[in-house]
């Protein structure tokens, strides 16, 4: 098939978004192609059609575990086979799949990049009828980033052991020095580059020094329609905000990452399905988010870099249609950002006693661990070696950036379920233990027989539903099924998955990037004042602010940023005055509606009113005994 025939099969859309169709060209053409699409412009496409196109598998490398989950449950909607590795699965598992992505149809295999650390994966992958390699989330490759991963470093090498293979590196957001530095780290040869315009001509960006008070959030909300995602600063400000929400008749839910995978599932689920209005929540919400008719992003403070901020606010009018970016910032908030500079990038010392802490608190000799997966608890973590709870979380987040380890969310671990026996065994043992064929036969007419060749995710709740039992009988009779080997069985995992991607090293002697991790601090003060700038901006578009700090310089301003309508006010108020101190003269005193009427211009009454008022504050105008407007007369 054709790409344009794949489109329409699988996607049911008649013709691609712009530069879609020259990068799948460029992929299909053997090209190193790098891609450089807006958030909501279609990135995903770009791969998966080139990928389908052809005989063989398309590995996909991303560090977004949630973002693997949420491609390959699309694409599995789509009846393609698609399949991911990452933390938290079974050597086993690994193994079955491995072997399904060599000899089965799987036409999508997504994977970190801290698994081409593997030499298991390394090997088998060399054995994969492979069509095409994507690197996704790419500029994690360059330092100059905003998220800058040590284990994509790596990859180059592993796309060397394919050398006939289409690739492609995709990112949402690149600077001019990042977009080089992917094609030099990939070791790109002969490389096309694709850029799409940063300009949303449908995207009012605004900023406001209002706080996020209930009188404000009720005025600006109440009399909105279509759906918005409301980012606060807290976990305690997300339920505050919901529930301020839903007492005043607006629907509303709140989302965080110390919910449950089910929770956060459901309240995904149920506002993409507009079951209510505004999801209020922390930053942890909204990757692969492509809901069309989100019409307001409201920030409560400003994310640490305008990447961050590009990628949240471009959640907003993916149909096309006007919607607002509303950013509020309040003065104090810019000291806040820069303390926590240091707060965010601890010394060495430090990061080498967290990291002894999470030896000790595993048990883990020098050596070993690498690619092991572990249940982490932060709260117990910090309570078990008395760590203050921000200081140890931003070590962790430091370590991981040093790629020494990994921190997954929950929403990784779902419950899996693989029958190892054959189709004729499993009946043979339905027969000799009648107690579970009930079971058996739910778990068979809700997953099919693609559980005898691959894990699949199951829902205990879903069996349950169907045998009228309840969930924790589901599990436990599984559970029992698992250690009489018909079953291998995997129950959901609520606790974060903490990876080692490199094997336990001796703390003190901790091979850390000194000169690296001073250049990330720089970086990162860099870019906070870069985001305060463009806060703290008064005469300036906002969206060619924002494309400008891309690299992409527009001709004309957008028109409907808070900038671009305050110019245009203060343009039509210049134009007033001079209309009404024209008519005052040639005509004498009037009344306000004999001066509306009077004026030549198509008239907005609101700013003509207030026109009027600002006038007589400055004392050009002021009223006659009459009741009229009236010329101040200058003194001789």
């Amino acid at each position: 098939m054709k790409p344009l025939e794949i489109l329409e099969s699988f996607w049911g859309y008649k013709q691609f978004r712009p530069l879609q169709e020259e990068i799948i060209q460029s992929v299909l053409d053997k090209k190193d192609t790098l891609a450089i699409l807006p958030t909501g412009g279609g990135k995903s496409i770009c791969f998966q059609v080139p990928a389908l196109c052809n005989p063989g598998i398309c590995l996909v490398i991303t560090p977004l575990v949630a973002l693997m989950k949420d491609q390959v449950a699309q694409l599995r909607k789509r009846s393609i086979q698609a399949e991911a590795i990452y933390s938290g699965m079974s050597k086993r598992e690994i193994d079955i799949l491995l072997d399904n992505c060599r000899f089965g149809d799987i036409k999508f295999l997504y994977v970190s990049p801290e698994r081409l650390k593997s030499e298991l994966f390394v090997e088998r992958a060399k054995l994969m009828p492979v069509n095409c390699i994507a690197v996704d989330e790419a500029h994690c490759i360059s330092q100059w980033g905003y998220d800058f991963r040590p284990s994509y470093l790596e990859i180059s090498n592993f796309l060397t052991l394919f050398p006939d293979v289409s690739k492609i590196a995709l990112t949402a957001t690149a600077t001019s020095v990042v977009r080089q530095d992917i094609v030099d780290k990939l070791q790109f040869k002969n490389e096309q580059v694709f850029q799409g315009s940063f300009f949303r001509s449908n995207l009012s960006y605004q900023v406001s020094c209002q706080p996020l008070t209930s009188d404000y959030i009720l005025d600006r909300l109440l009399k909105m329609s279509g759906s918005g995602i409301i980012y606060v600063r807290s976990r305690k400000k997300t339920q505050e905000i919901a529930r301020l929400l839903a007492r005043h008749g607006i629907k509303a839910h709140f989302y965080h990452a110390g919910l449950t995978h089910q929770e956060r599932s459901a309240r995904q689920d149920a506002w993409i399905n507009n079951q209510f209005q505004f999801m209020v929540c922390t930053n942890a919400f909204g990757m692969g988010i492509d809901k069309p008719d989100v019409r307001l992003v409201l920030h409560e403070g400003a994310p640490d870099s305008i990447e961050s901020y590009y990628q949240e606010a471009g959640r907003a009018g993916r149909d096309l249609k006007k919607s607002v970016a509303l950013l509020l910032m309040q003065p104090s908030d810019k000291h806040q950002m820069l303390n926590q500079i240091e707060l965010a990038h601890p010394e060495a010392s430090f990061l080498k006693s967290v990291y002894q802490c999470l030896a000790n608190y595993y048990r883990i000799a020098i050596g070993s661990s690498l690619l092991e997966s572990y249940d982490f608890d932060l709260n117990q973590f910090c309570t078990t070696y008395k760590l203050e709870v921000r200081p140890a979380f931003f070590a962790l987040k430091k370590l991981e950036e040093e790629d020494f380890i990994q921190i997954t969310e929950t929403s990784s671990a779902q419950s899996r379920l693989f029958v190892p026996i054959s189709n004729t065994e499993l009946y043979s043992f339905q027969l000799k233990h009648p107690e579970y064929d009930l079971l058996i036969r739910a778990v068979l007419r809700i997953y099919g027989g693609e559980i005898f060749t691959t894990y699949r995710q199951i829902s205990e709740s879903h069996i349950a539903s169907m045998l009228q039992i309840t969930p924790n009988d589901v599990k436990k009779a599984l559970s029992q099924l698992d250690s009489m080997t018909v079953v291998n069985y995997q129950g959901a995992k609520e606790l974060p998955q903490l990876t080692f991607t490199q094997a336990r090293q001796n703390a003190q002697q901790l091979t850390l990037n000194y000169k690296r991790m001073r250049e990330r601090k720089t970086l990162a003060k860099e870019k906070i004042q870069a985001m305060v700038h463009y806060t703290e901006n008064q005469s300036v578009c906002r969206a060619q602010v924002l494309s400008s700090y891309f690299g992409e310089e527009l001709d004309k301003t957008c028109g409907i940023c808070d900038i671009c309508r305050n110019r245009k006010i203060q343009k039509e108020s210049l134009s007033y005055q001079k209309e009404i101190l024209s008519y005052l003269s040639q005509k004498g005193d009037a009344s306000p509606e004999e001066l509306r009427q009077g004026l030549n211009a198509e008239i907005n009454e609101k700013l003509l009113g207030k026109q009027i008022d600002e006038m007589i504050t400055k004392e050009i105008l002021f009223y006659s005994q009459s009741g009229k407007l009236s010329l101040k007369k200058l003194k001789i």
